[in-house]
């Protein structure tokens, strides 16, 4: 999208925002609280003392088009920090001028204003020149919630309503059309149909538990991760889930993340915090032993448990969780191996994301610091300029066309990181290729180099596929439940016809599970229409029909969910076929 087409669109949703709380402040002497311009729509919080409903909704957007066809020019004001406060006191607007008081403890002299018609409230906007500008037949009211105001449980619960906008009425139509196919694929729902997460109110929001299929697909995104790694020189490790918080001190996580941390204490005076990253811990692994120079690189990785205590209503599906699976990894090496070492993690992430199909779709970002805010990130300015020099060397040589973004940088150091759209055309970040000058230093790791003198290694963080919860959402919606073959749970189901072909088929099951393919069998009650229809609901890639022919043969007969062809041939044939798949992860 084109930058004026953004900002276009950001002045449409801003105007919106206020002709719906004009609406109903004229209707149900609601008071205003925060209404921005959101993706895709906008919304407005608001306080009023009768409960609105979504059959109301109807009627809000008719006379929200009536002020659209009045054409009321909108009008931008800038008012002095105290006539803002007087001008909010008359209107009795107790949201807005809670925030227009924050803003003038943090020293703010003035506040924009917009007005349309009779209302008027403080907005950043940028909005529109007039209410006519405006497509009526381009918004639409989509839902009404509940919310704390600023977001925090201690304060009052009042309501927001949600709009989509955009254009044209078109461009309207096509959106509605995305989330169509959005409710498809949505993981929450595929998920929970395909048997493959699940939460409960005992265990607590935020905390998905995986099922025997969601393990398995999970379990071989691990060990094939970690094979590609091997072959780069990376060695599992394992570390705790808690740590002292003088770790995470030390390293500057306890700062960055003071509001995130989960603090865990006993009657017998534990103190400890659960985890909010890996790297530290792995620090102290590096730590535990002299290193010399014709050690380095050092390469670990882990995929382990890490916490964060997200706001409780910003937890939702598996895209947001308080206690998130990272595939990470890290590297400890001297400053003439960094830039080899950011070239083999590449090769890793290419590698991986070739295999899968998804490399065609990325983009990469040389994710550097904020120039204008240094003190925002540790570390000196000269390794910091090393750094972001190195990755842009590894850009250019291959050929990465990675884009310099600004103020994108980790806490310790410049990073590469790899963008990709997921099946609906979001973009996602996953993959991360990260250098860090000061870590090392802050934890005092050394390495003896060839005079006998001690140095501080770089390390090089990475994360390949990221988190595994993240990732599974990105492949359940691409594939729409429908994996491939070697990363479905079920691979093959035996379904036998009939009671007398039983026996027949649970030998087919048996060779097939000693042969390490995952099976199951159908002996169900169930008639066998059922059992086919059944198998194809799962997404099962292959399923084997037994009946009176495959067993006078001494074969099988094979269907697919894709509807390929039925293909009657030999338990050893179907072996080799498997096998063949097993290695092919497209």
């Amino acid at each position: 999208m084109q930058e004026q087409q953004k900002e276009n669109l950001e002045a449409l949703r801003h105007t919106l925002s206020h002709i719906l709380m004009q609406v109903l402040e004229q209707l149900y002497g609601a008071i205003p609280a925060i209404g921005p311009a959101i993706d895709n729509g906008f919304y407005h919080d608001f306080d009023a003392k009768t409960q609105i409903t979504e059959k109301d909704l109807k009627n809000i957007k008719r006379e929200m088009i009536k002020i659209i066809n009045k054409d009321l020019p909108v009008e931008h004001k800038t008012l002095p920090i105290k006539e803002a406060i007087k001008l909010l006191k008359k209107k009795k607007y107790i949201y807005t001028l809670e925030l227009a008081k924050d803003l003038q403890k943090e020293g703010a002299s003035e506040i924009s204003f917009y007005q349309q018609g009779e209302f008027i409230n403080m907005c950043k906007g940028p909005h529109l020149e007039s209410t006519g500008k405006i497509n009526p037949k381009a918004f639409k009211l989509t839902k009404i919630a509940g919310t704390y105001w600023k977001g925090d449980e201690k304060n009052k619960m009042i309501q927001r309503i949600y709009g989509i906008a955009f254009e044209t009425p078109e461009e309207l139509q096509a959106y509605e059309k995305m989330l169509e196919e959005a409710k498809k694929r949505d993981h929450r729902k595929l998920g929970k149909e395909l048997d493959l997460f699940c939460f409960s109110d005992l265990v607590g929001p935020g905390l998905p538990m995986f099922t025997p299929k969601g393990s398995t697909i999970i379990g071989e995104l691990q060990k094939h991760v970690e094979k590609i790694c091997r072959d780069y020189g990376f060695q599992r490790v394992m570390t705790p889930h808690l740590a002292k918080i003088d770790l995470f001190k030390i390293s500057g996580h306890a700062d960055k993340f003071a509001d995130e941390l989960f603090h865990v204490t006993s009657d017998k005076k534990h103190e400890f915090v659960l985890k909010p990253v890996q790297c530290p811990h792995q620090t102290q692994i590096y730590a535990s032993r002299p290193r010399s120079y014709r050690d380095l690189p050092i390469r670990y990785m882990e995929s382990e448990k890490q916490y964060r205590a997200e706001k409780t209503g910003e937890v939702g599906g598996l895209n947001r969780v308080y206690a998130i699976t990272v595939e990470d990894g890290h590297s400890f090496c001297r400053v003439d191996q960094v830039k080899k070492e950011v070239i083999n993690m590449v090769k890793i992430i290419r590698e991986f994301y070739t295999e899968l199909g998804f490399w065609d779709k990325v983009w990469i970002s040389l994710s550097v610091r904020d120039y204008e805010h240094p003190e925002k990130y540790i570390g000196t300015s000269k390794d910091w300029d090393t750094c972001e020099n190195m990755l842009q060397e590894v850009s250019d040589e291959m050929n990465l066309k990675a884009i310099k973004c600004e103020g994108e940088a980790a806490l310790y150091g410049p990073k590469l990181d790899f963008m990709f759209k997921d099946a609906l055309g979001k973009e996602i970040q996953i993959p991360t290729v990260q250098l860090d000058f000061a870590t090392p230093k802050k934890f005092n790791l050394v390495y003896t180099n060839e005079k006998g003198q001690e140095e501080n290694p770089v390390m090089v963080h990475r994360a390949i596929l990221g988190s595994y919860e993240r990732f599974l959402v990105l492949l359940i919606e691409h594939y729409v439940g429908a994996f491939p073959f070697w990363l479905s749970p079920v691979q093959v189901k035996v379904i036998p016809v009939a009671n007398e072909h039983q026996d027949y088929a649970k030998n087919i099951f048996e060779k097939l599970r000693q042969a390490d393919f995952r099976v199951e069998i159908d002996n169900s009650n169930n008639n066998f229409g059922k059992k086919v229809r059944e198998a194809k609901n799962e997404k099962i890639p292959y399923f084997i029909i037994v009946g009176n022919e495959d067993i006078e043969k001494q074969k099988l007969t094979l269907e697919s969910r894709d509807g390929e062809p039925s293909l009657q041939i030999s338990l050893e044939e179907l072996l080799e076929k498997f096998k063949r798949e097993n290695n092919n992860l497209n």
